[in-house]
């Protein structure tokens, strides 16, 4: 898949023990993500952070660091980033969502190889 040269960052910020259905929703999300065809997701495990209570997480105190922050980011174009959002909205119970412009430098990938081959 080719990236248009502007796209969208979508960016969730949730916590490590959301779930969504009985799993985590950091994986919901990138599941729901792949089973639409998007360019792809990236899940990334904070070491500190807060939110709207201001409570702290973080992995230097072992009964605090069960609750990580988690970000999801996913590139990819605005009216794919759009379609997302109310599937999204649906699944964050507490959280927060941020949109902003991208610009697409490159999006290079390789076929596996036996891909794509008839057998």
């Amino acid at each position: 898949m080719k990236l248009p040269y502007e796209a969208e960052l979508l960016r969730i910020f949730i916590g490590e023990s959301d779930r969504f259905r009985g799993k985590p929703l950091y994986e919901a999300i990138v599941q729901e993500a792949r089973h639409r065809g998007m360019a792809g997701a990236t899940v990334l495990r904070g070491l500190m952070g807060f939110g709207a209570h201001s409570r702290m997480h973080t992995a230097k105190i072992l009964r605090l660091s069960e609750d990580l922050p988690i970000v999801v980011e996913i590139v990819d174009q605005p009216k794919r980033i759009a379609e997302f959002l109310p599937e999204l909205d649906l699944m964050i119970e507490e959280g927060l969502v941020t949109l902003e412009r991208a610009r697409v430098i490159a999006y290079r990938y390789t076929e596996p190889a036996g891909e794509g081959a008839s057998e």
